[in-house]
């Protein structure tokens, strides 16, 4: 009907009702109200939004909650979304004069369009207010009238019973707890009355989790951290190796902070946003849980029927328009029954969070977002198998603290982040709304434009993003633009910065702008004030000199070590991250003067990082890289070769890695290389130790053996000494365990010598210094035979190995703790 006979009727100058002028609400779950209204005759207003405005009926005698009664509905015109909050008195001589009062409130959502529906004359839908809640329909009759004649019925589900609105006029909200956590579609009443008795005996229960949450290694007696801020994550482009870290699916939906108060619930965004009313269904289920205090950081998601998060489903949640499942999943537990648990280890406040939520039987919408200990790249490739976001690392120790402290990291499969609208550009052709987006980012104490977005839009997301713009409309320009921006600067129609739009991109071009951007959402949840500046910092690593080359044989250049180091940074980074790095630089180019450099500089920039180790000399500082970002670092000082230690910064005195370089003396075949590695490797199978192999890139093969942290560096020398030194007892006709040349012809030498502390051997995806621009790469076992030399792969070769490969050669070695027969 839209507004026009609302406005019709009334004469706004007289009535205190509201006009209707207001702009509609970002997108958030639609509202339903329910009036009392004292006019001539005394009714019930029953109104639905929908598509901007609120759908009205009178229902003489209000809803009944008595499954399957009826109540006669008139529809009526529609009325503006501001009347949802209205009361008071329609003075005499206005239409509908008389006292209007709101008796119930809150939000709904139907299955499909409810447009749709309503023309088809039957609307199934779902109400979660203070009083009336479940499921509902509304069905129009053929009954003739000046309008519409439409039924009000209640469905029978665990929110059905004998009672009807007058009464619960006067009646107070429902007691907390009382009421199921989360009814089933089409449950009896018996399962209501089976789940009610929730809060009996809850002093006790509190007692007992307090217990519990006070043997927590770190947990302090005291006030709760009610209103706490959330742990952020930094941006990585892989996870984090070893078993100091868990890694979590990264799911994609709204974060969801909780507070839990003497029983009452408090839902905040990270931006500070009140969610009570617009998530009712989670806060009974908090409320439902065995304690009366707590503090919960989660993730709403909407789930779809594998288990994945799917944002656009959450949106249309929101909205009213799915009936998707929402589902908090919670992961993190900063504090419980009055115990302040910010200081406790992660894996126990995760341990506490699961008992928790397992103690209330079926969660309802509540989730554990579970997790595993190591194995960080193979989760990740796994999540990337699966078509899902990413995954969030946090360290298995941390405290809980506030803002971005390191100790929690993500590594997404695709490049994403968020940044303020502030103009866009007129469509062309056939477009409608909008051409694309200008985008910006925080810079100093104003903003900085980041380029555009034009792609991912859907003709709705067109039309409701333009809708939105149009009130944020300025005369002045929000940012300074490019002198040669690919658009006529006049044509832009600026906006205030308050949208915020989340964007995938696959990278940084010149001038720090977005490389193919696409759209994604928009951050309704985030406010432009919290907004932070790009996590990436691609921009800044400039590659000087791109087209040097850097083989003579090869037409690759400098730009393409970078392009080549980023294609597999995946796979690289977990054999390089942390650990303590020498690196093979080579200023002319691979064939010219090269040289190893172990100690750090400050001109290698802030991302390359040093690490202080004790040497005979005194203490000196080492170097190591924790990101992409360090890696890029390097190859800008030329570097081409990375050599890590066989031990992390965290414990640099306990290798965990152990390597085999297979030698062979000028003249001996490949196969023969083969077979001694087939062999050590099952040498070391009689000693208990599995092994993984590797293409050196140059003539040989490493054997590489993951052992446990509990071994110093001269066992670790001592242990490959005797091992290489006895098969060549063992085989003096094959193998030879000394660097002797003159004693090495049609031999290959075990080289054990790689293993002593400050050694290193080349890392897997590591391009080598040699002619063709080789490169060090890992294989399965069962893959050897296949190839014809251990410079087998090349760059090109490689780089497109790493894009085929659906998970790690090496799957499994960061979990092997395997111990030395010393």
């Amino acid at each position: 009907m839209g507004l026009r006979d609302y406005r019709r009727k009334r004469r706004f100058g007289r009535t205190p009702e509201p006009s209707g002028k207001t702009a509609p609400r970002a997108r958030r779950r639609p509202v339903f109200v329910v009036q009392l209204h004292q006019a001539s005759h005394r009714h019930y207003d029953f109104r639905l939004e929908v598509d901007g405005v609120l759908k009205s009926w009178a229902v003489p005698k209000g809803p009944s909650l008595r499954h399957g009664e009826k109540r006669l509905a008139v529809q009526v015109e529609d009325h503006p979304l501001d009347y949802a909050g209205f009361e008071g008195d329609i003075p005499p001589g206005n239409y509908g004069a008389g006292h209007v009062d709101i008796f119930d409130r809150g939000t709904w959502r139907c299955e499909g369009d409810p447009r749709r529906a309503l023309a088809d004359g039957k609307l199934v839908f779902t109400l979660h207010g203070r009083k009336l809640r479940g499921e509902w329909a509304l069905v129009r009759t053929a009954m003739r009238g000046r309008q519409p004649q439409w039924l009000l019925l209640k469905h029978d589900d665990a929110y059905a019973a004998d009672r009807e609105a007058d009464d619960l006029v006067d009646a107070p909200d429902p007691p907390r707890g009382r009421t199921p956590a989360r009814p089933a579609r089409r449950a009896a009443p018996a399962a209501a009355r089976k789940a009610t008795p929730r809060r009996r005996g809850m002093a006790k229960g509190d007692a007992a989790w307090r217990t519990r949450a006070l043997a927590v290694a770190g947990a302090r007696a005291g006030a709760m951290p009610f209103g706490f801020e959330p742990e952020l994550t930094l941006l990585r482009a892989a996870p984090p190796t070893g078993d100091d870290w868990l890694h979590e699916i990264k799911w994609d939906g709204y974060r969801l902070l909780v507070d839990l108060d003497g029983g009452r619930a408090r839902l905040r965004s990270r931006g500070g946003q009140d969610w009570n009313a617009t998530f009712p269904e989670v806060v009974r289920a908090v409320e439902a849980l065995p304690v009366r205090e707590a503090c919960l950081d989660g993730e709403l998601v909407a789930l779809d029927a594998r288990g994945h998060s799917d944002f656009s489903a959450l949106q249309r949640a929101i909205e009213g328009a799915d009936t998707a499942a929402l589902r908090c999943m919670l992961f993190d537990l900063p504090g419980l029954a009055g115990v302040d648990l910010r200081d406790a280890p992660l894996a126990e406040r995760k341990a506490l969070l699961a008992a928790l939520l397992a103690a209330t039987g079926d969660g309802g919408p509540l989730g554990y977002s579970d997790h595993v200990v190591g194995h960080g790249a193979r989760m990740f490739a796994e999540t990337r198998r699966q078509g899902l976001e990413g995954v969030v690392s946090k360290r298995v120790d941390s405290p809980y603290r506030s803002g971005r402290t390191g100790d929690w990291v993500k590594a997404k499969h695709e490049q994403a982040d968020e940044f303020a609208v502030v103009g866009y550009t007129p469509p062309k052709g056939s477009r409608s709304g909008f051409g694309s987006l200008l985008l910006a980012t925080r810079a100093g104490g104003g903003w900085r434009y980041v380029g555009r977005v034009g792609t991912g839009f859907d003709q709705a997301a067109l039309a409701a993003i333009h809708r939105r713009l149009q009130p944020l409309a300025r005369k002045t320009p929000t940012v300074a633009l490019p002198a040669h921006v690919p658009f006529p600067v006049r044509t832009v129609r600026w906006v205030s910065p308050q949208l915020v739009a989340e964007v995938t991109f696959r990278g940084w071009a010149k001038e720090g702008l977005l490389r193919q951007a696409s759209f994604k959402r928009l951050r309704d949840d985030k406010p432009v004030a919290q907004l932070d500046p790009p996590q990436t910092v691609e921009p800044a690593m400039q590659i000087t000199h791109p087209d040097r080359r850097m083989f003579a044989d090869s037409d690759c250049t400098k730009a393409d070590v970078a392009d080549y180091y980023r294609a597999v940074a995946r796979w690289l980074l977990p054999e390089l991250v942390d650990r303590p790095l020498s690196l093979l630089r080579c200023p002319d180019g691979a064939d010219d003067a090269c040289f190893f450099q172990k100690h750090h500089a400050e001109g290698l920039g802030a991302a390359v990082h040093a690490i202080p180790l004790k040497q005979k000399s005194g203490t000196e500082d080492y170097l190591y890289v924790d990101s992409l970002d360090g890696v890029l670092a390097l190859v800008q000082m030329n570097t081409v070769e990375f050599h890590p230690w066989g031990a992390r910064i965290d414990d640099p005195e306990a290798p965990d890695r152990l390597v085999f370089d297979l030698d062979p003396a000028p003249g001996v075949a490949w196969p023969q290389v083969v077979a001694a590695a087939r062999d050590v490797r099952a040498r070391l199978r009689e000693a208990g130790l599995e092994s993984f192999v590797r293409l050196s890139g140059g003539k040989g093969l490493h054997v590489v053996v993951p052992i446990a942290r509990d071994y110093s560096w001269d066992q670790a020398r001592l242990f490959c000494e005797s091992f290489a030194r006895t098969m060549a007892e063992q085989a003096p006709d094959a193998y030879i365990a000394t660097m002797s040349k003159a004693r090495r012809k049609g031999l290959v030498f075990i080289d054990w010598l790689r293993n002593a502390r400050g050694a290193t051997s080349v890392a897997s995806w590591s391009l080598r210094a040699r002619a063709g621009a080789p490169v060090a790469m890992p294989l399965r076992w069962d893959e050897l035979g296949r190839v014809g030399s251990a410079h087998d792969f090349d760059l090109p070769r490689a780089k497109q190995r790493a894009a085929r490969l659906r998970k790690d050669p090496w799957e499994g070695i960061d979990g092997l703790r395997q111990r030395l027969p010393l």
